[in-house]
Protein backbone atom coordinates (compact mmCIF):
# COMPACT_ATOMS: atom_id res chain seq x y z
CA UNK A 1 0.00 0.00 0.00
CA UNK A 2 2.37 2.47 -1.17
CA UNK A 3 0.11 4.96 -1.89
CA UNK A 4 -1.35 5.54 1.36
CA UNK A 5 -1.84 8.94 2.73
CA UNK A 6 -3.46 10.39 5.32
CA UNK A 7 -6.30 11.77 2.91
CA UNK A 8 -6.69 8.38 1.86
CA UNK A 9 -7.39 7.50 5.85
CA UNK A 10 -10.36 10.07 5.83
CA UNK A 11 -8.57 12.92 7.89
CA UNK A 12 -10.39 15.92 7.94
CA UNK A 13 -9.10 18.68 6.32
CA UNK A 14 -8.25 21.04 9.31
CA UNK A 15 -5.95 18.10 10.45
CA UNK A 16 -4.22 17.71 6.97
CA UNK A 17 -3.30 21.18 6.84
CA UNK A 18 -1.76 21.15 10.23
CA UNK A 19 0.37 17.32 9.13
CA UNK A 20 1.15 18.91 6.17
CA UNK A 21 2.93 22.20 8.06
CA UNK A 22 5.25 19.71 9.96
CA UNK A 23 5.64 17.97 6.63
CA UNK A 24 3.90 15.03 7.66
CA UNK A 25 2.69 13.21 4.18
CA UNK A 26 3.23 9.26 4.93
CA UNK A 27 1.43 7.90 7.45
CA UNK A 28 3.23 5.25 9.63
CA UNK A 29 2.31 1.46 9.47
CA UNK A 30 0.64 1.65 13.16
CA UNK A 31 -0.93 5.07 11.42
CA UNK A 32 -2.19 3.09 8.86
CA UNK A 33 -4.06 0.68 10.18
CA UNK A 34 -5.43 2.60 14.30
CA UNK A 35 -6.24 5.60 12.42
CA UNK A 36 -9.44 3.76 10.48
CA UNK A 37 -10.22 1.54 12.80
CA UNK A 38 -10.49 4.49 15.78
CA UNK A 39 -12.31 6.79 13.47
CA UNK A 40 -15.52 4.40 13.06
CA UNK A 41 -15.54 3.71 16.93
CA UNK A 42 -13.61 0.70 17.70
CA UNK A 43 -11.24 0.28 20.84
CA UNK A 44 -7.93 -0.70 20.51
CA UNK A 45 -4.88 -2.59 21.52
CA UNK A 46 -1.36 -1.21 19.88
CA UNK A 47 2.11 -2.94 20.36
CA UNK A 48 4.75 -0.71 18.45
CA UNK A 49 7.94 -0.56 19.37
CA UNK A 50 8.90 3.07 20.32
CA UNK A 51 9.83 5.62 18.04
CA UNK A 52 6.31 4.12 15.14
CA UNK A 53 4.37 7.20 15.25
CA UNK A 54 1.77 6.20 18.18
CA UNK A 55 1.15 9.85 19.24
CA UNK A 56 -0.44 10.59 15.76
CA UNK A 57 -1.91 7.48 15.50
CA UNK A 58 -3.91 7.60 18.19
CA UNK A 59 -4.38 11.54 18.48
CA UNK A 60 -5.48 12.19 14.68
CA UNK A 61 -8.79 10.10 15.51
CA UNK A 62 -9.41 11.73 18.39
CA UNK A 63 -8.94 14.99 17.29
CA UNK A 64 -11.54 14.41 14.70
CA UNK A 65 -13.98 12.80 16.86
CA UNK A 66 -13.97 16.02 19.25
CA UNK A 67 -13.85 18.42 16.88
CA UNK A 68 -17.11 16.70 14.60
CA UNK A 69 -20.12 18.58 16.52
CA UNK A 70 -18.49 19.83 19.38
CA UNK A 71 -20.27 20.58 22.36
CA UNK A 72 -17.82 22.39 25.14
CA UNK A 73 -16.77 20.35 28.11
CA UNK A 74 -18.85 21.45 31.64
CA UNK A 75 -16.88 22.48 34.14
CA UNK A 76 -14.28 20.29 36.03
CA UNK A 77 -15.05 17.54 33.07
CA UNK A 78 -12.68 16.34 30.29
CA UNK A 79 -13.80 14.78 27.46
CA UNK A 80 -11.04 12.96 26.41
CA UNK A 81 -8.03 11.39 29.17
CA UNK A 82 -4.64 10.28 28.19
CA UNK A 83 -2.45 9.15 31.06
CA UNK A 84 0.68 8.81 30.61
CA UNK A 85 3.72 7.18 32.94
CA UNK A 86 6.31 9.79 32.91
CA UNK A 87 6.00 13.54 33.33
CA UNK A 88 7.96 14.13 29.97
CA UNK A 89 5.82 11.82 27.93
CA UNK A 90 2.93 13.42 29.05
CA UNK A 91 3.83 16.89 28.28
CA UNK A 92 5.24 15.76 24.80
CA UNK A 93 2.07 13.93 23.65
CA UNK A 94 -0.11 17.25 24.90
CA UNK A 95 2.34 19.08 22.11
CA UNK A 96 2.01 17.05 19.87
CA UNK A 97 -1.58 17.29 19.61
CA UNK A 98 -1.99 20.56 19.80
CA UNK A 99 0.44 20.37 16.76
CA UNK A 100 -2.07 18.54 14.77
CA UNK A 101 -5.29 20.28 16.21
CA UNK A 102 -3.82 23.71 16.09
CA UNK A 103 -6.76 24.99 13.26
CA UNK A 104 -9.62 23.26 16.05
CA UNK A 105 -11.01 24.97 18.56
CA UNK A 106 -10.27 22.40 21.32
CA UNK A 107 -9.30 23.01 24.42
CA UNK A 108 -6.72 21.12 26.52
CA UNK A 109 -4.02 20.70 29.59
CA UNK A 110 -1.33 18.65 31.21
CA UNK A 111 -2.13 17.40 34.70
CA UNK A 112 1.41 16.01 36.41
CA UNK A 113 3.53 15.76 39.64
CA UNK A 114 6.41 17.57 40.44
CA UNK A 115 4.58 21.11 40.38
CA UNK A 116 2.25 23.14 42.12
CA UNK A 117 -1.14 21.94 41.27
CA UNK A 118 -2.90 25.28 41.83
CA UNK A 119 -2.50 26.25 38.03
CA UNK A 120 -3.72 22.39 37.25
CA UNK A 121 -7.09 23.15 39.32
CA UNK A 122 -7.42 26.67 37.37
CA UNK A 123 -6.66 24.84 33.78
CA UNK A 124 -10.07 22.58 34.74
CA UNK A 125 -12.07 24.72 36.54
CA UNK A 126 -13.97 25.32 33.21
CA UNK A 127 -13.25 22.38 32.05
CA UNK A 128 -10.90 20.65 28.48
CA UNK A 129 -11.36 18.49 26.25
CA UNK A 130 -8.43 16.67 26.53
CA UNK A 131 -6.71 15.97 29.55
CA UNK A 132 -3.20 14.53 29.61
CA UNK A 133 -2.15 13.71 33.01
CA UNK A 134 0.48 11.15 34.56
CA UNK A 135 -1.69 8.63 37.56
CA UNK A 136 -0.73 10.01 40.47
CA UNK A 137 -1.55 13.48 40.27
CA UNK A 138 -4.72 12.88 38.60
CA UNK A 139 -5.93 10.33 41.19
CA UNK A 140 -5.20 13.28 43.75
CA UNK A 141 -7.59 15.77 42.16
CA UNK A 142 -10.20 13.21 41.23
CA UNK A 143 -10.29 12.83 45.17
CA UNK A 144 -10.13 16.71 45.93
CA UNK A 145 -12.92 17.01 43.62
CA UNK A 146 -11.25 18.91 41.23
CA UNK A 147 -11.65 16.63 38.45
CA UNK A 148 -14.76 14.89 37.19
CA UNK A 149 -14.05 11.93 35.33
CA UNK A 150 -18.20 11.14 34.57
CA UNK A 151 -17.83 12.90 30.80
CA UNK A 152 -14.81 10.91 29.60
CA UNK A 153 -15.90 9.38 26.35
CA UNK A 154 -12.68 8.42 24.83
CA UNK A 155 -10.00 6.72 26.98
CA UNK A 156 -6.02 6.33 26.48
CA UNK A 157 -3.10 4.60 28.35
CA UNK A 158 0.00 5.10 26.26
CA UNK A 159 3.21 3.29 27.14
CA UNK A 160 1.18 0.50 29.48
CA UNK A 161 4.13 -1.66 30.19
CA UNK A 162 6.06 1.29 31.53
CA UNK A 163 3.01 2.16 33.88
CA UNK A 164 3.29 -1.54 35.43
CA UNK A 165 7.52 -0.38 35.63
CA UNK A 166 6.90 2.00 38.03
CA UNK A 167 4.59 0.90 40.04
CA UNK A 168 1.03 2.75 38.53
CA UNK A 169 -0.68 0.06 37.47
CA UNK A 170 -2.92 0.10 40.91
CA UNK A 171 -3.34 4.23 40.45
CA UNK A 172 -4.94 3.43 36.43
CA UNK A 173 -7.06 0.58 37.44
CA UNK A 174 -8.62 3.17 39.88
CA UNK A 175 -9.29 5.44 37.57
CA UNK A 176 -10.45 2.93 35.26
CA UNK A 177 -13.18 1.99 37.64
CA UNK A 178 -14.58 5.94 38.06
CA UNK A 179 -14.62 6.28 34.27
CA UNK A 180 -18.63 5.70 31.97
CA UNK A 181 -18.89 2.21 30.88
CA UNK A 182 -19.84 3.86 27.35
CA UNK A 183 -16.45 5.08 25.84
CA UNK A 184 -14.14 3.85 23.70
CA UNK A 185 -10.45 3.32 24.74
CA UNK A 186 -7.28 2.32 23.61
CA UNK A 187 -4.03 1.05 24.93
CA UNK A 188 -0.84 1.19 23.53
CA UNK A 189 2.19 -1.12 25.18
CA UNK A 190 5.61 -1.93 23.35
CA UNK A 191 5.38 -5.42 25.76
CA UNK A 192 2.13 -7.40 27.07
CA UNK A 193 3.40 -9.08 30.20
CA UNK A 194 0.80 -10.86 32.30
CA UNK A 195 -0.87 -7.74 34.05
CA UNK A 196 -0.93 -5.47 31.20
CA UNK A 197 -2.70 -8.47 29.36
CA UNK A 198 -5.28 -8.63 32.22
CA UNK A 199 -5.58 -4.59 32.17
CA UNK A 200 -6.77 -5.17 28.58
CA UNK A 201 -9.40 -7.49 29.47
CA UNK A 202 -10.46 -4.97 32.13
CA UNK A 203 -10.40 -1.63 29.92
CA UNK A 204 -11.13 -3.04 26.35
CA UNK A 205 -14.31 -4.01 24.48
CA UNK A 206 -13.63 -6.26 21.45
CA UNK A 207 -10.65 -4.32 20.52
CA UNK A 208 -8.85 -4.49 16.77
CA UNK A 209 -5.03 -5.76 18.09
CA UNK A 210 -2.65 -4.16 16.26
CA UNK A 211 0.92 -5.46 16.04
CA UNK A 212 3.69 -3.62 13.83
CA UNK A 213 6.95 -4.83 15.16
CA UNK A 214 7.39 -8.21 17.10
CA UNK A 215 7.83 -7.67 20.65
CA UNK A 216 11.82 -7.06 21.79
CA UNK A 217 12.51 -6.22 18.16
CA UNK A 218 15.21 -3.27 17.87
CA UNK A 219 14.56 0.01 15.69
CA UNK A 220 15.79 -1.43 12.33
CA UNK A 221 17.53 1.37 11.53
CA UNK A 222 19.97 1.29 14.95
CA UNK A 223 23.39 -0.09 14.50
CA UNK A 224 24.31 -1.62 17.40
CA UNK A 225 27.79 -2.08 19.23
CA UNK A 226 29.34 -3.61 22.39
CA UNK A 227 31.94 -3.13 24.36
CA UNK A 228 33.43 -5.39 27.49
CA UNK A 229 34.83 -3.07 30.19
CA UNK A 230 35.43 -3.10 33.67
CA UNK A 231 33.37 -0.88 36.18
CA UNK A 232 35.98 1.65 36.77
CA UNK A 233 36.91 2.20 33.16
CA UNK A 234 33.38 2.58 32.02
CA UNK A 235 34.07 6.76 32.10
CA UNK A 236 37.18 6.74 30.27
CA UNK A 237 35.93 4.76 27.53
CA UNK A 238 32.97 7.51 27.20
CA UNK A 239 35.44 10.19 27.47
CA UNK A 240 37.48 8.70 24.60
CA UNK A 241 34.26 7.95 22.27
CA UNK A 242 32.79 11.69 22.77
CA UNK A 243 36.22 12.49 21.08
CA UNK A 244 34.44 11.15 17.75
CA UNK A 245 32.55 14.57 16.79
CA UNK A 246 29.91 12.37 14.66
CA UNK A 247 28.69 11.72 18.50
CA UNK A 248 27.19 15.63 18.27
CA UNK A 249 23.50 14.47 20.10
CA UNK A 250 24.16 11.65 22.75
CA UNK A 251 22.09 10.05 25.17
CA UNK A 252 23.64 7.75 28.15
CA UNK A 253 21.82 5.95 29.91
CA UNK A 254 22.67 5.04 33.71
CA UNK A 255 20.07 2.66 35.90
CA UNK A 256 20.90 5.03 39.19
CA UNK A 257 19.95 8.04 39.60
CA UNK A 258 23.59 8.53 41.40
CA UNK A 259 25.33 7.33 38.47
CA UNK A 260 23.95 9.66 36.11
CA UNK A 261 24.68 12.29 38.54
CA UNK A 262 28.62 10.92 38.62
CA UNK A 263 28.64 10.23 34.89
CA UNK A 264 26.94 14.11 33.95
CA UNK A 265 29.56 15.71 36.63
CA UNK A 266 32.46 13.90 34.83
CA UNK A 267 31.73 14.85 31.63
CA UNK A 268 31.40 18.17 32.67
CA UNK A 269 34.75 18.86 34.20
CA UNK A 270 36.19 17.32 30.94
CA UNK A 271 34.67 19.99 28.68
CA UNK A 272 31.63 18.04 27.34
CA UNK A 273 28.38 20.15 28.33
CA UNK A 274 26.07 17.47 29.96
CA UNK A 275 22.81 17.60 31.55
CA UNK A 276 21.68 14.94 33.93
CA UNK A 277 17.92 13.86 33.97
CA UNK A 278 16.19 11.50 36.78
CA UNK A 279 13.50 11.26 39.16
CA UNK A 280 14.90 13.11 41.90
CA UNK A 281 15.29 16.14 39.85
CA UNK A 282 12.43 18.80 39.96
CA UNK A 283 9.99 19.12 37.12
CA UNK A 284 11.67 22.65 36.06
CA UNK A 285 15.19 21.24 36.52
CA UNK A 286 14.15 17.92 34.44
CA UNK A 287 12.14 20.15 31.86
CA UNK A 288 15.77 22.63 31.53
CA UNK A 289 17.61 20.01 30.71
CA UNK A 290 15.32 18.27 28.17
CA UNK A 291 15.43 21.79 26.85
CA UNK A 292 19.09 22.62 27.14
CA UNK A 293 19.33 19.29 25.10
CA UNK A 294 16.83 19.56 22.51
CA UNK A 295 18.70 22.90 21.50
CA UNK A 296 21.38 21.64 21.27
CA UNK A 297 23.49 23.81 24.06
CA UNK A 298 23.88 20.34 25.72
CA UNK A 299 25.60 18.33 23.67
CA UNK A 300 25.12 15.11 25.97
CA UNK A 301 21.93 13.98 28.12
CA UNK A 302 22.51 11.67 30.97
CA UNK A 303 18.91 9.84 32.06
CA UNK A 304 17.74 7.53 34.08
CA UNK A 305 15.29 4.73 32.59
CA UNK A 306 12.78 7.60 32.63
CA UNK A 307 13.69 8.84 29.98
CA UNK A 308 13.49 5.27 27.46
CA UNK A 309 9.99 6.49 26.34
CA UNK A 310 9.50 9.94 27.49
CA UNK A 311 12.01 11.79 25.27
CA UNK A 312 10.99 12.48 21.57
CA UNK A 313 13.91 14.60 19.97
CA UNK A 314 14.89 14.45 16.52
CA UNK A 315 18.12 13.44 15.30
CA UNK A 316 19.68 11.51 18.40
CA UNK A 317 23.16 10.31 17.00
CA UNK A 318 23.98 7.87 19.51
CA UNK A 319 22.78 6.15 22.59
CA UNK A 320 25.52 5.12 25.16
CA UNK A 321 24.41 2.72 27.34
CA UNK A 322 26.94 3.12 30.76
CA UNK A 323 25.23 -0.01 32.63
CA UNK A 324 23.20 -2.44 31.14
CA UNK A 325 19.73 -2.11 32.16
CA UNK A 326 18.13 -5.11 34.30
CA UNK A 327 15.07 -5.87 32.69
CA UNK A 328 16.11 -6.19 28.69
CA UNK A 329 12.78 -4.60 27.48
CA UNK A 330 14.35 -1.23 28.85
CA UNK A 331 17.30 -2.00 26.24
CA UNK A 332 14.95 -1.86 23.34
CA UNK A 333 13.33 1.10 24.82
CA UNK A 334 16.62 2.65 25.43
CA UNK A 335 17.90 1.95 21.68
CA UNK A 336 14.52 3.56 20.58
CA UNK A 337 15.98 6.83 21.30
CA UNK A 338 17.60 7.48 18.00
CA UNK A 339 16.89 6.38 14.56
CA UNK A 340 13.06 7.65 14.80
CA UNK A 341 11.05 8.69 12.02
CA UNK A 342 12.97 7.37 9.26
CA UNK A 343 16.58 8.28 10.59
CA UNK A 344 19.19 6.22 11.54
CA UNK A 345 21.42 5.88 14.38
CA UNK A 346 23.90 4.10 16.82
CA UNK A 347 23.71 2.07 20.33
CA UNK A 348 26.43 1.74 22.42
CA UNK A 349 26.66 -0.39 25.43
CA UNK A 350 29.20 -0.97 28.11
CA UNK A 351 29.03 -4.08 29.64
CA UNK A 352 31.17 -5.44 32.77
CA UNK A 353 31.80 -8.65 33.97
CA UNK A 354 28.78 -8.03 36.96
CA UNK A 355 26.63 -7.71 33.83
CA UNK A 356 26.97 -10.61 31.63
CA UNK A 357 23.72 -11.72 32.87
CA UNK A 358 21.71 -8.60 31.56
CA UNK A 359 23.75 -8.96 28.39
CA UNK A 360 22.52 -12.41 27.79
CA UNK A 361 19.01 -11.45 28.15
CA UNK A 362 19.04 -8.57 26.35
CA UNK A 363 20.41 -10.56 23.08
CA UNK A 364 17.78 -13.46 23.58
CA UNK A 365 15.11 -10.65 23.77
CA UNK A 366 16.25 -9.18 20.82
CA UNK A 367 17.22 -12.93 18.92
CA UNK A 368 20.38 -11.26 17.79
CA UNK A 369 24.26 -11.03 19.14
CA UNK A 370 25.18 -7.39 19.17
CA UNK A 371 28.50 -6.76 17.52
CA UNK A 372 31.79 -6.73 20.04
CA UNK A 373 34.04 -4.28 19.51
CA UNK A 374 37.84 -3.78 20.95
CA UNK A 375 38.81 -0.69 22.93
CA UNK A 376 42.40 0.38 23.29
CA UNK A 377 41.99 1.45 26.91
CA UNK A 378 45.34 0.87 29.09
CA UNK A 379 45.54 -2.16 31.73
CA UNK A 380 43.54 -1.16 34.91
CA UNK A 381 45.27 0.89 37.05
CA UNK A 382 46.12 -0.21 41.25
CA UNK A 383 43.50 2.10 41.77
CA UNK A 384 41.18 1.22 39.51
CA UNK A 385 41.83 -2.45 40.33
CA UNK A 386 40.72 -2.18 44.12
CA UNK A 387 37.94 -0.29 42.88
CA UNK A 388 36.62 -2.86 41.08
CA UNK A 389 37.08 -5.07 43.77
CA UNK A 390 35.47 -3.56 46.46
CA UNK A 391 31.89 -4.72 47.35
CA UNK A 392 28.55 -2.68 45.99
CA UNK A 393 27.04 -0.92 48.16
CA UNK A 394 23.75 1.87 48.65
CA UNK A 395 23.27 2.78 44.89
CA UNK A 396 24.89 0.14 42.47
CA UNK A 397 22.70 -3.20 44.21
CA UNK A 398 24.34 -5.06 41.45
CA UNK A 399 24.56 -8.55 41.99
CA UNK A 400 27.34 -11.18 40.41
CA UNK A 401 25.79 -13.03 37.73
CA UNK A 402 21.63 -13.65 37.11
CA UNK A 403 19.48 -10.59 38.40
CA UNK A 404 17.90 -12.22 42.41
CA UNK A 405 14.39 -12.12 41.52
CA UNK A 406 13.48 -14.51 44.75
CA UNK A 407 12.24 -12.86 47.93
CA UNK A 408 14.76 -9.82 47.41
CA UNK A 409 14.81 -6.76 45.69
CA UNK A 410 16.36 -6.20 41.94
CA UNK A 411 19.34 -4.83 40.84
CA UNK A 412 19.88 -0.94 40.16
CA UNK A 413 17.14 1.85 39.32
CA UNK A 414 16.20 4.31 42.10
CA UNK A 415 13.25 4.40 43.56
CA UNK A 416 10.52 6.63 42.80
CA UNK A 417 11.07 7.04 39.50
CA UNK A 418 8.79 9.65 37.74
CA UNK A 419 8.06 11.14 41.43
CA UNK A 420 8.72 14.35 42.78
CA UNK A 421 12.43 14.41 44.49
CA UNK A 422 12.19 10.41 44.52
CA UNK A 423 9.77 9.88 46.70
CA UNK A 424 10.99 7.40 49.51
CA UNK A 425 7.15 5.79 49.38
CA UNK A 426 7.09 5.12 46.04
CA UNK A 427 5.67 1.44 45.23
CA UNK A 428 8.07 -1.37 44.20
CA UNK A 429 9.01 -1.61 40.66
CA UNK A 430 9.92 -3.80 38.37
CA UNK A 431 12.95 -1.91 37.10
CA UNK A 432 14.43 -0.89 40.70
CA UNK A 433 15.83 -1.45 43.83
CA UNK A 434 13.95 -0.62 46.88
CA UNK A 435 16.37 -0.19 50.62
CA UNK A 436 14.99 -2.87 52.81
CA UNK A 437 14.08 -0.59 55.39
CA UNK A 438 11.87 1.13 53.04
CA UNK A 439 9.62 -1.89 52.31
CA UNK A 440 7.39 -1.61 55.09
CA UNK A 441 5.84 1.64 53.20
CA UNK A 442 5.17 -0.38 50.06
CA UNK A 443 1.71 -0.23 50.56
CA UNK A 444 1.57 3.63 51.47
CA UNK A 445 1.20 4.76 47.94
CA UNK A 446 1.89 8.97 47.81
CA UNK A 447 -0.02 10.22 44.74
CA UNK A 448 2.79 12.32 42.85
CA UNK A 449 3.05 11.23 39.49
Amino acid sequence: MTDVTFQTLGVAEPILRALAAENYTTPTPIQTRAIPALLSGHDLLGIAQTGTGKTAAFGIPLLQKLSIGHVPPGPKQAKALILAPTRELAVQIEESLRTYGRYLNLKMTVILGGVNQNTQIRNMSRGVDILVATPGRLLDLVQQKQVQLNAVNTFIVDEADRMLDMGFIRDVRKLVAMLPRERQSMLFSATMPDDIVKLTHDMLRSPERIEVTPQGKTADRVEQKLYFVPAPQKRQLLSELLKDVSMNRVIVFTRTKHGANKVAEHLSRTGVVAEAIHGNKSQNARQRALDMFKTGKARVLVATDIAARGIDVDNISHVVNFELPNEPESYVHRIGRTARAGGEGIAISFCDSSERAYLKDIERIIRMKIELVAHNLPELTEEQRKQQEEPRRAHGHRHGGKPQNKGGHKPGGGRGEGLPHGDPHAPAKRNGSRPHWHRGNDKKRTSAA
